[in-house]
């Protein structure tokens, strides 16, 4: 079943599109930095090109758009994920990777490209999911690890198998031309943004690093044992890429122990 925004999985412990945010007083068509109370981080676009972040900065700055109780108006430049596709996007069958996506339109490097969407689930249910598949099951749950500043981990399971969007055809790739962002609209419950690295061509293949480490912190030595020790549970990668690691990034957490 197709949907272009999350839904309440399963467990229904949470609900994507209640609305919990309180909105700007803005009475401009576009807010600004230092008057709008969903810019207080700072802003989040550039013509419609998420922003960089500063490189002193150790870690990506939330980013938090204005939302339906905001007094902006529609055409207010922090407001990006939440207008949905803006590119022409494709599915197509791959030679080795089963269906993929690409682009028939010219991306500029730092659009938005589209969301990954499914059911927000809680993570006894999203691991009671993975632990019932097979080996010849596709596997689209993904878990999306925010690190707080005061230590504490928020996670977001989102599983596209039976009620998803486009972004469930995305193929993983060691050296992919887009990378994920959490971006918040209306709750706490982020949309899976993804963003163009790269300037990517007309008919170019879209991928993402499923692991998250693009744009990331790279692997430690422990996190690098663990997953040798792994790699006969694991899926080959067919991504071609001359950094490809061989294997498809694995989230043992979610696994049964063998």
């Amino acid at each position: 079943q197709y949907s272009p925004d999350n839904v309440a999985g399963a467990d229904g412990h949470v609900d994507p599109t209640e609305i919990t945010f309180p909105g700007c007083s803005c009475l401009t068509s576009s807010c600004e930095v230092h008057t709008c109370s969903c810019l207080c981080r700072g802003e989040n676009y550039s013509t419609l090109c998420l922003r960089p972040a500063e490189e002193e900065e150790e870690y990506a700055r939330p980013v938090f758009e204005c939302n339906a109780m905001c007094r902006c108006g529609e055409s207010c430049q922090n407001r990006v994920v939440q207008r949905g596709l803006q590119f022409r996007l494709q599915v197509f069958k791959t030679e080795k990777k089963g269906w993929g996506l690409r682009t028939l339109d010219f991306v500029a490097k730092g659009r938005f490209v589209c969301e990954y969407a499914g059911e927000v689930l809680g993570f006894k249910e999203a691991r009671r999911r993975i632990q019932a598949q097979t080996s010849e099951d596709s596997n689209y749950i993904i878990a999306v690890r925010e690190h707080l500043h005061n230590g504490q981990v928020m996670e977001t399971f989102v599983d596209p198998t039976y009620i998803g969007n486009v972004g469930r055809f995305l193929n993983h790739s060691c050296e992919p031309n887009l990378f994920m962002v959490p971006v918040r609209v209306d709750s706490m419950v982020p949309k899976l943004a993804l963003f163009a690295a790269t300037d990517i061509s007309a008919g170019e293949e879209l991928s993402y690093d499923y692991s998250g480490r693009f744009h990331n912190l790279p692997i430690t030595n422990r996190e690098q044992k663990s997953l040798e020790e792994e790699n006969g549970l694991r899926k080959p990668c067919y991504c071609g890429s001359r950094a490809c690691a061989s294997f498809l990034p694995w989230d043992s957490s979610l696994f049964s122990t063998p």
